[in-house]
């Protein structure tokens, strides 16, 4: 069965790449890029979960170690803190 967010996103990359009509091509990349950041935090997040270190997150994203936890390691030291 297929995701409907896979489709979202396949049907995004191909307006992107498809057609003459440069503002919807523009508006499909800006939609694009928010999901791939919304997937990126749920990943994160579900990775962490599983016990991956930051620095296996970040070789696996291609980023530095404190990129990667200074994007996403905040909210979750804000969550724990609210949750006191």
């Amino acid at each position: 069965m297929v995701d409907p967010r896979e489709v979202s996103m396949h049907s995004l990359a191909h307006a992107v790449d498809d057609g003459d009509d440069v503002f919807a091509q523009l508006g499909a990349l800006v939609a694009l890029r928010q999901e791939a950041d919304r997937r990126e935090v749920v990943l994160v997040r579900r990775a962490r979960a599983q016990g991956l270190t930051w620095a296996e997150i970040a070789f696996l994203l291609g980023v530095s170690k404190q990129a990667v936890h200074k994007k996403h390691g905040g909210s979750r030291r804000d969550d724990r803190r609210s949750r006191q």
